[in-house]
């Protein structure tokens, strides 16, 4: 993942979850109607995965499943990614917790701050407008 993912939306929300986090889960479908519902706005919603990968960098493909799975029965229709090792090096070695949210603009730089815990879709949706509303 690199810069060029957000190139194209003035916002990303990027949400770092894992496939036994209750709270993550029950976001999700939230989170699959925001980015239905701000496509049009310029908005994308990625989910990033993160207990899928091994210690040796590898993937489990059991987790794979039981990811994608857990996407297909939450509704999350939105991009979901696996951490490459460099990504969990550099930007996720730091999550002490999910699920953690992140907003970035379209040159990959963090916007705001980072939310640690579920919210739900109206509490979404607020801090996406304001967001949108101070970057014109």
């Amino acid at each position: 993942m690199d810069e060029r993912i957000f190139a194209d939306y003035k916002l990303t929300l990027i949400n770092i979850w894992a496939t036994f986090c209750g709270p993550c889960l029950r976001e999700m479908p939230d989170l699959g109607q925001l980015a239905a519902d701000y496509a049009d706005r310029g908005v994308q919603v990625v989910g990033i995965v993160v207990d899928v990968p091994q210690t040796s960098g590898a993937f489990s493909q059991d987790m794979v499943l039981t990811a994608r799975d857990l996407v297909e029965q939450t509704g999350a229709n939105y991009l979901h990614l696996l951490p490459s090792a460099d990504l969990i090096a550099a930007k996720l070695s730091g999550v002490s917790s999910v699920p953690e949210t992140i907003f970035v603009n379209n040159k990959g730089e963090l916007v705001g701050q980072s939310y640690v815990g579920s919210h739900s879709g109206e509490e979404w949706s607020k801090m996406i407008d304001a967001l949108l509303e101070t970057a014109g």
